[in-house]
């Protein structure tokens, strides 16, 4: 990676950092929708609050980090800025890395701060000492979700941010943070599969001595996987909407 685009992914994250982490969207479907699920799921039911906290640590993580990307785009480009910060020396390439770092590091900071709260209500296992990767490893695969969410040709943030939720609400209920992997069977099973956030949960039980599906190393394995195909997906997309002129 060269100075120049080091230099370019880091002033396009600052820019992000300044501008996006207090808009209205960002906090209401960050924050607010994770909280709200949590306590509809576990107020009046007798059921200990250390079996939901890898599942509330996951549901967060996942919520904060995809939530920046989706507004980025469409915003700059009902602002007309997207065209003005295509024209200085970035690339689509840079931009993507950029929206990526500023929602992963959105998301990092505010589960952090949760996990402080919740973790000594768990026991952790030795392997807790990897809890720092699968959190930074989930926020990255999460925030390309969201950046990959943002390519739709549309100018209307409101359009995108309902566009990513009809996404991101179905993976919540097929990962194992309602519903154990136990529990799954048939389609559900294999559909838990498919969604990233599955092998959040799993690593996050894994790591807070939790059942488990799957070895902690496949998990993380598969949440580079599917950052891989998100940042190569979010490309690919943009760069084909930019020739379009869109």
């Amino acid at each position: 990676m060269n100075s120049i685009l080091l230099r370019g992914i880091l002033v396009t994250t600052e820019k992000n950092i300044r501008i996006y982490y207090t808009k209205a969207p960002v906090l209401i479907f960050g924050l607010l929708f994770p909280l709200f699920m949590f306590f509809a799921f576990y107020l009046g039911r007798n059921i200990e609050l250390a079996i939901f906290v890898p599942g509330f640590i996951a549901m967060a993580l996942f919520f904060t980090s995809s939530s920046v990307g989706p507004l980025i785009t469409p915003w700059e480009k009902q602002a007309g800025t997207y065209e003005r910060l295509l024209s200085f020396p970035v690339n689509i390439n840079t931009i993507v890395l950029g929206d990526l770092f500023a929602g992963a590091l959105y998301g990092l900071i505010i589960t952090l701060v949760v996990s402080v709260f919740l973790l000594p209500l768990v026991g952790l296992t030795a392997k807790a000492i990897l809890m720092p990767l699968v959190l930074v490893l989930g926020s990255l695969c999460f925030s390309g979700l969201g950046v990959l969410l943002a390519s739709p040709s549309v100018k209307s943030p409101a359009n995108i941010m309902m566009f990513s939720s009809l996404i991101r609400f179905p993976l919540i209920f097929i990962s194992g943070i309602f519903i154990p992997f136990s529990e799954l069977n048939g389609i559900g099973m294999y559909l838990s599969y498919l969604s990233p956030l599955s092998y959040l949960v799993d690593a996050f039980n894994s790591v807070m001595a939790k059942e488990h599906i799957l070895p902690l190393g496949i998990d993380l394995m598969m949440l580079i996987v599917f950052t891989a195909l998100f940042v190569y997906m979010s490309c690919r997309l943009h760069k084909r909407n930019m020739m379009k002129g869109l």
